[in-house]
This record gives structure tokens, C-alpha cells and sequence, in this order.
């Protein structure tokens, strides 16, 4: 039996405590604030509660596995509501698509609502995306990153290779098999998933909406933040320590190997294994003292491009709205000058500001857990942002900024058709620098580095650090951000650690 220390109860830290304490170690999980869950959060105010990160779950049975392996079924844990539609589009020329939640509906829905062949271009690039599926989730997705050993995994077959493409973007992809601009438009909004640029983001990412329509877009009743709960509850019940409001000073190293933690207050807890959940540019910028076997994950982060960030308005609304979809996508005319604004490219190269006009997501669930009464909403909306950086990009606690911005998005909402201000009984507004503060993310990234570039996979940190006894979960590392793949990452470092 080992004596474990995680950092962080975001997802990934809770997950790795849980299949660790039911593998038999002696885990205790330290979390910086008061409540689990890391960017898996929850708000409530007069009612009203919002989930304040994901607001979508993928890939159930990511999830169905972490749960067996700790000795529970995940629909006896969580209340899981498969979502039809899983989306609604707005486009800026008044087109309206609705997504069905049933993969075999798409193709007519999206023929009906864009004609010209767009079911079968769309129906033709899933099964690209398939076949991409079928070569990368194993060797990738679930396995270590072992840099050119994972390579060469992935690279065995010269048709494998060309099916990947991994000299081209999801833009390029997008352009060859989709005639229709608005179709590729709801493809490039898959780069957002890993906070990338579909101009840069590799073509491999077709696989996010493969994942999404082949096993479903789902909710949790009651929130999101209640995955987070009942994983910390699989914890708990398997041994697992959790304590709050216990921020972590430094990650202590001994006889070169990570040997525990220090706490704010001076307090040591010693460790034989130590996983971090926090931001990797954190862990090895700040946690960690000098050394030079940290010094590739280091220039690696130094030279991959930080992931956006996100605006974000929590709204409590007076009334409902007829026929508001769960999901809805508002997409602006100019999708590149977002894109431009949050990366510093474009005509103002190398400087990122706020985008003027971006893509507005807006989360409404229909769940009267969520609200005050049956005449009232708790919207979550959501923009994309470059990240907190006021040395070289956005300084988003500029004084009356973020309130200024949320104004203007709320103009925004009211122009594409759904205007709330007479409705509004309150609104919060959380910024890059909000989430740089509340969960540890450096600047508010949301998934640690970008998917920007064909190398950017290979570049996000492994989950066994160069410093023996030290692993990393969570966004940040590999195999990337979102719930799936931090849920992944989870499994990934438990199986790297074994069993007691």
C-alpha cells in the first residue's frame, strides 16, 4: 500500500483518488477551495444554480467504467438524460439547424436545414472520422505517452497515417468534404472543444463530433456538478481522504523523487506517490523546485500555444422561453476575425483582445433543480476569450472591463434573435482572471495548451513526470482537456501507479 497524495479535486484528481483508493493505497486528495470539483463547479444565488464549467457530457462510458472499477453503476450514482436535440445552430443568415440526438437523423436534419448534399458530405466526413477513431483511441487515448514510441504506435501503417492526415487541419478537412460555408463553420467549432484553432488544430479532431453523435450527447439532472460529487463520494466510500480549503505550497522532492507535499501553512504530508491535478504549467513552474530533468516538459509548455479561455455570464432570468433548445449556437458572420482576436492573428497579429463579435453558447436547461420557480431560467453563456495575460495580451481586471463586456454581449444575444435584458433579474459575470484564480489554471486557460499545430498532442505533458513518484491528470496533461479525456487521463495514471 502507498501513501498518495493528490493535488486538486478537480475531475481528474477525484477519479485518480477513487480507482487508487479502491485499489487498496492510502489517498488523501488536497483542493485549494472550499467545495470539489475544479472546473466542474457550481453557483447558487436566490434560486438560481448554474453549473459554471462543462456543461455536456460525452462519451458515457468513459464514465460507466470509472464507476465499476470503484465498485458502483453510474446510473445508480447520477440521473444521465440523453439530450434531442443535442444542439441548436443560429447562423448569422437566419439558417436554423437543429442537431438530432440520434446519429441516424443527422444527415436528413442537416439536408432538410442546409441542402446541396450536406447529409451526405456530413454523413461521408463521420465515417473519416470514424476510421480516425478506430486507429487513435487505443494507442492514444488510453495509453501513456511515450513521445516517439507513441509515434511509431500510431504511424505503423502508411493507411492509417493517410487516414489521420496529421499534416492537415480541421480547417483543411473541412474545405475538402464540406461544400456548404456553414457547415464547415459547425465543424471548425470542434477546435473549441480542446481550445484550439481550426486553422491550426489537426484534421484528428473530426473525431469530437464522431464521439459525440455516435455515443451521445447527454446531462446529469441537477446539474453537471453532481458527476463531480458522486466520483468524490467513490472516493470517500473506497478510503480516499478529502480535505478543502488546502492549498498546496510545493511539492516536496527527496532523494530525487517526489516524496509528499507542503501546505500553505507550513504543514508536510510525506507520500510515496504524488499526483497532480493542477495546471502542468503550474506544476512545473511553481510546485516544483529547480531541476534539471523537468526542463523538457518545460520548453514544451514554453513553446505550445496556450488554449483559450472563456467569458463567461451566469444570467437569472424572469419567464421562460418557448422552444429554446438545452444547447443553442449563435455563430457570428465572421467566424476567423474570433478567432483572430482571442490567438493575436490576423490583421493585428500578436494581439489578443475580446472578441467584438463571437460565438455565443447558451446553456438553458430545462430542470427545475436549476431554479427558483416554473417562471424563471438559469442560463449559462458562454464566449470565447483570449486568456488573462496583461503583460502581452488582455488584462481582463482592467477596472469596469468585464462588466463592460458583458453588456456588450448581452447587445450580442439581443441582436441574433434573443434578447433578455428586460428580463434579467441579475447577472455575474466570470472572466479568464476569475478562472485563473478559482481553479489554479495559469491565465485561465481552459485546457492547459492548445491542440494548435500537428505536434501540439505530443507536446502536452505526460502523465509520468521526469521526477520519479510524480504523475499528472487533468486537462493539462495527456491525453487533453475535457470531462472524457481528463476521466481518461484519470485511469491512465492509476494503471501507471498499480495496485497496492
Amino acid at each position: 500500500m502507498a501513501r498518495v497524495v493528490v493535488v486538486g479535486a478537480g475531475l481528474g484528481g477525484l477519479a485518480t483518488a477513487a480507482r487508487l483508493a479502491a485499489a487498496g493505497h492510502a489517498v488523501t486528495v488536497l483542493e485549494q477551495a472550499e467545495q470539489v470539483g475544479g472546473k466542474l463547479g457550481r453557483y447558487e444565488r436566490d434560486g438560481h444554480v448554474f453549473d459554471t464549467g462543462p456543461s455536456l457530457v460525452t462519451m458515457p462510458q468513459v464514465y460507466r467504467d470509472l464507476f465499476a472499477a470503484t465498485g458502483a453503476r453510474l446510473e445508480d450514482q447520477v440521473d444521465l438524460v440523453r439530450l434531442d436535440p443535442a444542439v441548436a445552430y443560429r447562423f448569422a443568415d437566419g439558417t436554423r439547424v437543429d442537431v438530432p440526438g440520434t446519429p441516424g437523423a443527422v444527415p436528413d436534419a442537416l439536408e432538410q436545414a442546409l441542402g446541396n448534399g450536406s447529409g451526405a458530405e456530413w454523413t461521408a466526413l463521420m465515417a473519416r472520422a470514424e476510421a480516425m477513431w478506430r486507429i487513435s483511441e487505443q494507442p492514444f487515448l488510453r495509453t501513456p505517452l511515450r513521445g516517439a514510441a507513441t509515434l511509431a504506435r500510431l504511424a505503423r501503417s502508411p493507411a492509417d497515417v493517410a487516414t489521420i492526415a496529421p499534416w492537415q487541419t480541421l480547417r483543411g478537412i473541412g474545405e475538402r468534404q464540406l461544400s456548404d460555408v456553414r457547415l464547415r463553420m459547425l465543424l471548425d467549432r470542434y477546435a473549441t472543444y480542446s481550445g484550439s484553432d481550426p486553422r491550426r488544430a489537426p484534421a484528428v479532431l473530426a473525431t469530437v463530433p464522431y464521439a459525440e453523435q455516435a455515443f451521445g450527447s447527454w446531462y446529469v439532472r441537477g446539474g453537471l456538478h453532481r458527476l463531480a460529487l458522486a466520483v468524490g463520494e467513490r472516493a470517500t466510500r473506497a478510503g480516499a481522504v478529502l480535505r478543502t480549503a488546502s492549498r498546496v505550497r510545493r511539492v516536496l522532492v527527496e532523494g530525487g523523487r517526489a516524496a509528499g507535499v507542503e501546505l500553505d501553512g507550513g504543514e508536510r504530508l510525506p507520500a510515496d506517490v504524488v499526483v497532480s491535478g493542477v495546471d502542468a504549467s503550474g506544476l512545473y513552474g511553481d510546485l516544483l523546485p529547480p531541476d534539471r530533468r523537468t526542463r523538457g516538459p518545460r520548453r514544451d509548455l514554453a513553446s505550445a500555444t496556450p488554449s483559450l479561455s472563456g467569458v463567461v455570464l451566469l444570467l437569472a432570468l424572469r419567464g421562460r422561453t418557448p422552444g429554446l433548445a438545452h444547447h443553442t449556437v449563435f455563430f457570428p458572420d465572421d467566424y476567423d476575425a474570433e478567432f483572430d482576436a482571442v490567438f493575436g492573428t490576423g490583421p493585428l497579429r500578436g494581439s489578443p483582445r475580446p472578441v467584438p463579435d463571437p460565438t455565443v453558447y447558451v446553456s438553458a436547461p430545462d430542470d427545475p433543480a436549476l431554479r427558483p420557480d416554473e417562471d424563471s431560467e438559469s442560463w449559462f453563456v458562454l464566449v470565447n476569450a483570449p486568456r488573462h495575460d496583461p503583460e502581452r495580451g488582455v488584462d481582463w481586471d482592467e477596472p469596469g472591463l468585464a462588466d463592460r463586456y458583458a453588456a456588450d454581449l448581452l447587445a450580442v444575444l439581443a441582436r441574433r434573435g434573443l434578447d433578455v435584458r428586460a428580463r434579467l433579474r441579475w447577472c455575474e459575470v466570470r472572466t479568464p482572471a476569475d478562472l485563473g484564480r478559482a481553479t489554479g489554471s495559469v491565465g485561465g486557460s481552459i485546457y492547459g495548451s492548445s491542440s494548435n499545430g500537428a505536434r501540439a498532442a505530443f507536446l502536452r505533458p505526460a502523465n509520468a513526470s521526469p521526477v520519479p513518484g510524480l504523475f499528472l491528470v487533468g486537462g493539462s496533461a495527456h491525453p487533453g482537456g475535457g470531462l472524457p479525456l481528463v476521466t481518461l487521463s484519470a485511469e491512465i495514471v492509476a494503471g501507471l501507479v498499480g495496485p497496492a
